[in-house]
C-alpha cells in the first residue's frame, strides 16, 4: 500500500513512518499543508494520513482542496483535538475517518487497512445500483436522480450505498456509524444526522417523492412509500 504521510511534527512523522514500513508500506512524507497537498495532486495513494494542524495550510483546508480538485482518495485525519465538533468539521471537510492524538500505532495502522478495503466498495453482478429512480455507478462515484446528476461527496456515496444495498430495513444510527464510517460511540452518532441532512438536500430536495425516512428513536429507512 503507497500512503502519503503529512505531519509537521518529524520525530512523529519518523515513528508512524517506521512502523508502517515494517508492514511493507510505501510511506511518504510531506511536513506542512502546502507540501502535503502538491504530493497529494502529483502522485497516487491508496491512504493519506494527515495531522489538522499544520504550517502553511491546515489539514482541514488541504482535505477541501484535494476533494474540490476531484481526488478521491481516502484521507484520515489526526489531531489533538478531539472534540466532536472538531470531528465533524474534519469528516465535514472531506475526511473519511478522524483519529484523536495520542493514539495506539496499532488502531492507526487498522484505521489505514479499513480505509483501504473500503475504497473498493463490493459489487455485485453490476457496477451500478439502483432504487426506484435513484441511479449509482460504483465505478465513476457518480449519482443520479430522475435522469439528474447529482454530486456527493465520497462519504455521502458511500452512505447512499449503505441505504441501498439495505433498501426497506431500518438502519440503527450506530450501525450506520460502524458500517460506514468504521466507528463506534467515541464519536457520537450526531455525525451520522448531519450527514444524513446532507443526502436529504441532495437526493430528496425537490422531488415530490422522498426516499430517505427518519424512524424517531431508531435510525432511517430508504423506502419509497409514506
Amino acid at each position: 500500500m503507497k500512503i502519503l504521510l503529512i505531519e509537521d511534527e518529524r520525530k512523529m512523522a519518523q515513528s508512524v513512518r517506521q512502523w508502517l514500513e515494517e508492514y511493507d508500506h510505501v510511506v511518504d512524507c510531506a511536513f506542512d499543508g502546502n507540501s502535503g497537498a502538491a504530493a497529494a495532486l502529483k502522485n497516487t495513494y491508496d491512504v493519506i494520513v494527515s495531522d489538522v494542524i499544520m504550517p502553511e495550510q491546515n489539514g482541514i483546508e488541504l482535505c477541501r482542496k484535494l476533494r474540490q480538485a476531484g481526488i478521491n482518495t481516502p484521507v484520515l485525519m489526526i489531531s489533538a483535538l478531539s472534540q466532536t465538533d472538531d470531528k465533524i468539521t474534519g469528516l465535514d471537510a472531506g475526511a473519511d475517518d478522524y483519529l484523536a492524538k495520542p493514539f495506539e500505532m496499532k488502531e492507526l495502522h487498522a484505521r489505514i487497512n479499513a480505509l483501504a478495503r473500503r475504497r473498493n466498495i463490493p459489487v455485485v453482478n453490476s457496477n451500478k445500483l439502483l432504487f426506484a429512480n435513484v441511479e449509482l455507478d460504483l465505478d465513476l462515484y457518480e449519482a443520479w436522480r430522475a435522469g439528474k446528476k447529482i454530486v456527493l461527496t465520497p462519504r455521502e456515496f458511500e452512505l447512499m450505498v449503505y441505504f441501498i444495498k439495505n433498501q426497506g430495513r431500518i438502519i440503527p444510527k450506530i450501525e450506520i456509524l460502524k458500517s460506514v464510517w468504521d466507528l463506534d460511540i467515541e464519536i457520537n452518532t450526531n455525525v451520522v444526522e448531519v450527514y444524513v441532512n446532507y443526502l436529504r438536500n441532495k437526493i430528496d430536495k425537490g422531488f415530490d417523492q422522498k426516499l430517505i425516512h427518519t424512524h424517531f428513536g431508531v435510525g432511517y429507512v430508504l423506502k419509497t412509500e409514506l
